[in-house]
Order: structure tokens, then C-alpha cells, then sequence
């Protein structure tokens, strides 16, 4: 069970405001009001007048953090804040998309905009205050944009809602709301979950690794064990101590929110699929490539080319011969990743692909008519399918205006070979004990691994046409049962 607290200078500053028991002053916290039921987490939404070094907004993120209450603004963000040149190394980084929408505003004149919890009044500038929130975890963020040789950001500064017009104050109203989970909600008192699990997913992924039916079977499961599973999204980072554990069902890479949630959750103390360093393993073909030579795990002839090396393609024919499969390292889905039949394409190919990575992974080609992949959690293989290849294409994915798939056929993990069964556990034990899913080639009697996947495919009526909600058991079980080796049950 969590609560969440919202600090402020005196009760009368929240009279705008919804009433809230969950609301009370910084003298109150600062001596003990309130203070949490033993098996609560608390987290504090600060939001007192003042923010400078040694004023009372400090000290009340100082104190929460002493009292291990996850606050934002945390004493970090407050610092970072407190100096242009501190700020400054974190946004001079931002990529020009970030600053697109302000385009048509007035050169000449500085403008101002007000971020509440990463969102803003005008949803043109969504882009940029939610990269500050994530940069900056804020409840109110006072932003002032100059254009020079471009649009830059000259100054931020938190700012306390008793500064806030009455329009204003409806907006940081409405996303306090949304961002607090309406924090004024009653607390289930007669709760029967023993844990709260959060599960990560993305409502505008366009190919996510589980459909609504499977995720709804995911809390289902947990239901059945006394795990309460609650569905989240991108802007829920900062309710990650409101739980036990994290299952995450957006589609990973190390460069993007799920790496940071993840992260987050492990600093939390929370059980964690995918953890942080099965995302940072299995999201880089470079990286894998090398562990499965260091480890000799059977893999297709793979040579790393790197970007302005001359004659690097004249070893590579005589290496592998044609065809050869060019891959970008962090591809998902069959993208950036192409075949080349001769050395004109090998040419072209290569040319294109390097102006995403300065490193690019190239493999001897291996035709099957399907590709294994062997779902494996906590060591143990958990699913088998066969994916099969898109007619008349030599992928499982083809993408152009629209995306293709082959078919798939589930099998029961007894009925798979031997060897196939042997190359996933061979490929998976030296990246970790979390949930993977691992593409092996069969050919010859011999599994070849191609790649392993942190975040495997989960979808109702695929990877669970054989085992049903077992499936799902089985994942949620070994959540939870690293959940109660974290509480010492």
C-alpha cells in the first residue's frame, strides 16, 4: 500500500484547490504528521513557496529523502535548478525536434511557458516539457525560451502553484490529477493483495509485445496469487515506489524511457523483468555477437564492420559469400536489418546503414522456412514457436506501407529439438535470469542462435496457444516469488 502527501508553506495555500486529507503543511511534516503505517510507501509531492538553497522547499525534499520518501522535486533537481551552468549541460543536449514547435513563435521576443508535471497548456510543446520533466522532475516548471542562432532555453525555475493565475491554476490542477493518480482517493483499507505490480505499456505503440487480451490476462494471474497488476504508461516514472515490481510490456532499448524506467525501478528496490542489464545485453547485436564467440554459443559467421574502414568488404566476401545479411546493432521487428546478394548491394547497403551506427553486424545467411523462438525465464525454456517467413520474403517482418507477417505455429517445449532447446539456454545464462526470448535457426541437426530478445512477444492466441494462462502464471510466478525473497518471506 502507498500514499502520497502533498507538502506545502500552510494549509491555506491548497484552498483552491479539491479538499484533501492527503494535504498538510511543511511544519506538520517536518515534525512527524502523518506519518506513514509501517507497511505503507510514501512519496511526497513538494510543493511549498520557495525552492532556493536552505529555504523550506529545500528542506522538505531534504527531509524526505532522509525519511527514504521518494519526493519531487528531489534535492538533486533543486541544485541542477539552481544554476544556469548546472541546467545547462543537461539541455544543451535537447535535439532540434524537441524545439520544432516553436517554429512560428516571434523571434524578437522572449517566451514563457509553465510546465505542470511534463505537460502543457498548449499541446504543441508537449515534446519539450515532457523532456524537461524527465530531465527535470518538477511539479511546476517556469521555462523561458530566447531565440539566438537558434531557440535555446535561458532560464528554469520550479515555482510554487500560489504563483499561478487562475487559468493557470486549473491547469496544474487537472495534471496534478492525472499525474497523482488522484492521490484523494480512498485507500482499500480491506486490500487482499500481498504486492502491487505495475506493468509498463505504451497506448501508442504500434507493434507492442503484448495485445490488450494478453495484458488483461497478466492481471488476471495476478489476481489468482495476490498480486494487484496495475497497467501504466510513460508518464507514470515517478509512481514506480508505489510498488513491489515492474513488468515491462513496451518494447525496450537503451536510449528510451523503458531503459529509464527500469532503472528507476531497480534504485526503487523493486523486482524488475526486464531488468536494466538484460535491456542494455540484448538490445545491441554488437554486444551479443561478442558474447556468444566469448561463450561459444552456436551462432551463423558474423563479422563486425565499422563505418570509413577501406577493404573491410573485400574480406567480408571472401569470409561469408553471398548472400549477406546486413544488421543495424539496436534494430527490432526485422528493421535495419537487409540482405545483400552481390557486392553492388553489399555497397549500397552498407553506405545507407552506416549513417545510422558507425558499427554494423554482417552474417552468413542461413535460409529456413521458419525461425525458432524459445521463450526462457529464470533459466527455464517457458514457450516454443515457429515463426515462419513472409511469402515470398526470406523475414518473419516485411515493413513498406504496410507491415506483413508470416504465420506461427506454438509447440509444446517437449516436441522441440534437443539442440534448439540447448542453443536458447546456452545464449541466455550469460546475459541473466529475467525473460527472453531467443531466435535460433535450425539447420543440419544444430540450433544457430541469431539473437536474443529481452522483451519477447506475449500475445493472446500466439505464444500462449499451447500452455493458455499457464503461461501467464508462470510469469507472474516468478515475479513473485522474487518479490517475497526481496521481503524475506
Amino acid at each position: 500500500m502507498s500514499q502520497t502527501l502533498i507538502v506545502m508553506h500552510r494549509l491555506s495555500d491548497w484552498a483552491p484547490y479539491y479538499p484533501s486529507d492527503h494535504v498538510l503543511s511543511f511544519p506538520d511534516y517536518m515534525n512527524g504528521v502523518q506519518q506513514q503505517a509501517p507497511t505503507s510507501r510514501t512519496r511526497v509531492i513538494n510543493l511549498c513557496r520557495s525552492f532556493g538553497y536552505l529555504s523550506e522547499g529545500y528542506y522538505c525534499s531534504l527531509l524526505a529523502e532522509a525519511r527514504g520518501h521518494p519526493v519531487i522535486p528531489s534535492v538533486r533537481t533543486l541544485n541542477d535548478l539552481s544554476k544556469r551552468s548546472l541546467y545547462r549541460m543537461h539541455v544543451d543536449d535537447f535535439s532540434d525536434e524537441v524545439y520544432h514547435s516553436l517554429e512560428q513563435a516571434d523571434p524578437e521576443q522572449a517566451l514563457v511557458l509553465f510546465s505542470y508535471f511534463g505537460r502543457s497548456h498548449d499541446s504543441r510543446f508537449h515534446k519539450l516539457t515532457e523532456k524537461l520533466f524527465q530531465a527535470f522532475p518538477c511539479p511546476i516548471l517556469e521555462i523561458t525560451l530566447r531565440r539566438r542562432k537558434r531557440w535555446e532555453i535561458s532560464a528554469l525555475k520550479p515555482r510554487s502553484p500560489t504563483r499561478l493565475d487562475d487559468e493557470q491554476a486549473g491547469h496544474f490542477a487537472s495534471a496534478l490529477d492525472e499525474f497523482s493518480h488522484k492521490v484523494w482517493r480512498k485507500h482499500r483499507t480491506d486490500k487482499a493483495s500481498r504486492y502491487d505490480l505495475a506493468i509498463l505499456v505504451d497506448p501508442a505503440e504500434k507493434m507492442p509485445p503484448s495485445n490488450d487480451v494478453a495484458l488483461k490476462r497478466f492481471v488476471r494471474a495476478g489476481k489468482e496469487v495476490g498480486v494487484d497488476c496495475e497497467l501504466i504508461g510513460p508518464r507514470d516514472y515517478l509512481r514506480l515506489p508505489e510498488y513491489d515490481g515492474l513488468l515491462i510490456r513496451a518494447t525496450t532499448n537503451i536510449d528510451h524511457y523503458t531503459y529509464r524506467f527500469a532503472k528507476k525501478a531497480e534504485s526503487e528496490g523493486l523486482v524488475v523483468i526486464d531488468d536494466s542489464v538484460s535491456i542494455l545485453r540484448c538490445t545491441n547485436k554488437i554486444y551479443l555477437a561478442d558474447l556468444f564467440r566469448a561463450h561459444k554459443v552456436p551462432s551463423p559467421r558474423t563479422v563486425v564492420l565499422y563505418k570509413g574502414q577501406s577493404g573491410q568488404l573485400d574480406e567480408l566476401e571472401q569470409q561469408l559469400g553471398y548472400p549477406i545479411v546486413v544488421k543495424i546493432p539496436d534494430g527490432s521487428f526485422s528493421r535495419g536489418v537487409e540482405k545483400a546478394k552481390n557486392r553492388d548491394e553489399l555497397g549500397a547497403i552498407c553506405k545507407k546503414l552506416f549513417r545510422q551506427s558507425t558499427l554494423l553486424l554482417a552474417q552468413e545467411f542461413l535460409y529456413t522456412d521458419f525461425d525458432w523462438r524459445i521463450g526462457v525465464i529464470d533459466g527455464q525454456p517457458l514457450f516454443a514457436c515457429r515463426y515462419f517467413m513472409v511469402k515470398k520474403h526470406w523475414q518473419i517482418y516485411r515493413h513498406g506501407k504496410r507491415t506483413d507477417s508470416g504465420g506461427f505455429e506454438t509447440v509444446p517445449v517437449e516436441q522441440v529439438p534437443p539442440a534448439v532447446i540447448d542453443a536458447a539456454l546456452r545464449a541466455t545464462r550469460p546475459i541473466g535470469t529475467g525473460f527472453y526470448g531467443v531466435d535460433i535457426k535450425e539447420k543440419d541437426g544444430r540450433g544457430y542462435v541469431i539473437e536474443v530478445n529481452d522483451n519477447p512477444n506475449v500475445d493472446s492466441a500466439i505464444e500462449d496457444k499451447h500452455l493458455g494462462m499457464e503461461l501467464y502464471r508462470r510469469i507472474i510466478g516468478t515475479l513473485l516469488k522474487r518479490m517475497e525473497a526481496r521481503r524475506g518471506h
